[in-house]
């Protein structure tokens, strides 16, 4: 059995991702730019989908772009920015209803992917660069994205071991740029990285919903064709490894703590091990019934919340724990218990049927919208692995202790950073 049915095509200078389903009222499109992070590129990767967005040769405001949205029964067109291990991934999504459900058969499909080759390849342009007054606006808004930063105290602690975990490598950066690089962007800078970015960047286009395949491969190569391209993702390269813990204090005015712990697991996903190291992930602290839930916050009522999360294509755990300023010490103490308990192999059969359960059940449920099911593909190209979402389900259901234990063995602690109040407060 086979839950996607996504059928891919090279067409020029890109991939044609086709999932033909009924299972959606609406139809789906995401188109998907992918490049290594890097310092040079991130400020302008956050910024242009933004640019893009706002208008258009055709549509000159985004007035009159919405409007003319408003006239395909209301489609919506949103773009995003986000990073999938070291690669820095811009997205642009349109949902629009199925056309087979409308009275007058208006061919909504093709008025969709003409007007994704509009944002796409015929940007509103202004003496050869990008129009002025849209970049000024959006270097704003870029600028608030990422100051919203610092006001959210999670999100700041979050980033902030990040930097300081993986200092010198690229996953230090958020892929919304840095903040004290966004005022120099030109007009005329961002247009020529758009040019790059068009030219070299690993581009995959998905379609989604009820559309008959022969109909998608034949619209998409006649408005979307681009110069082909050898691909440009970062190898993996060897993950590093510290000798010592890392410990890094943060003061500011707040009245909560934020402990957040950062691991490195060694294990990306693709590995043969990756599985493993989900269904460890969950008992150790990824859901409610996990250890980080129920010996941190209920049974030692150190934690307003206690969590941990994987990044599959760094090879990475965060723990995130908001504590009261005096508990640090033994917040940090017990959570290291919890690990421990994991590679001793402290847990039960109950335990790993339960977050078996939660887990695929949390794979179903991101199926269940067409977005989620492109995101969970998307993985596959980031990784440069295909994997089948019935033979991941398999591989989580058919994973043992032992594996377990050993995935638990390989995680080390590399980073723990707490954002407390300041000295004398």
């Amino acid at each position: 059995m086979t839950l996607t049915n996504e059928v891919i095509h090279k067409q020029k200078g890109y991939r044609l991702h086709i999932v033909k389903t009924e299972k959606y009222k609406t139809n789906t499109i995401v188109w998907k730019m992918k490049a290594p992070l890097s310092e040079d590129s991130v400020t302008l990767r956050g910024l242009l989908p933004h640019v893009l967005q706002s208008s258009s040769n055709a549509y000159p405001t985004t007035t009159k772009l919405r409007s003319y949205l408003d006239e395909l029964y209301g489609a919506h067109f949103f773009v995003d920015v986000g990073k999938k291990g070291e690669q820095h991934v811009m997205s642009f999504s349109i949902e629009l209803a199925n056309e087979k459900f409308l009275k007058d058969q208006t061919p909504l499909l093709e008025k969709a992917i003409a007007f994704l080759k509009e944002i796409l390849l015929q940007p509103l342009l202004e003496d050869g660069a990008f129009h002025k007054e849209t970049v000024q606006k959006e270097k704003e808004n870029q600028l608030q994205r990422i100051e919203s930063i610092y006001d959210d105290k999670m999100r700041y602690a979050n980033s902030r071991i990040t930097e300081e975990m993986f200092k010198g490598e690229a996953f230090s950066m958020q892929p919304y740029g840095i903040k004290g690089k966004v005022d120099a962007i030109t007009p005329r800078d961002l247009f020529d990285y758009y040019e790059k970015a068009i030219n070299e960047d690993d581009l995959d286009l998905y379609i989604v919903g009820d559309v008959e395949e022969s109909e998608v491969i034949e619209l998409t190569n006649r408005y979307i064709q681009l110069p082909e391209r050898t691909g440009n993702t970062r190898p993996k390269g060897d993950v590093a490894s510290r000798s010592n813990v890392k410990e890094v204090i943060d003061r500011q005015p707040i009245s909560q703590g934020k402990l957040n712990m950062g691991y490195r697991t060694f294990i990306q996903f693709g590995d043969q091990d990756y599985y493993a190291l989900q269904v460890f992930n969950g008992i150790f602290g990824g859901f409610s019934h996990s250890k980080l839930f129920a010996n941190v916050r209920e049974k030692a009522s150190l934690a307003y919340y206690a969590a941990s999360r994987l990044e599959s294509h760094k090879g990475v755990m965060m723990v995130m724990s908001g504590i009261d300023f005096p508990n640090y010490n033994q917040a940090v103490t017990i959570i290291n218990e919890q690990l421990e308990a994991m590679r001793q192999g402290d847990f039960s059969e109950e335990d790993i049927r339960q977050t078996k359960a939660v887990i695929i059940n949390q794979l179903l449920e991101t199926i269940d919208t067409s977005r989620g099911l492109v995101e969970v593909l998307y993985h596959n190209v980031v990784s440069g692995v295909d994997i089948e979402l019935t033979t991941w389900i398999e591989k989580i259901d058919g994973t043992t202790k032992d594996e377990i234990v050993q995935a638990a063995k390989k995680v080390q602690l590399d980073t723990i950073y707490f954002l407390t109040e300041q000295e004398g407060a």
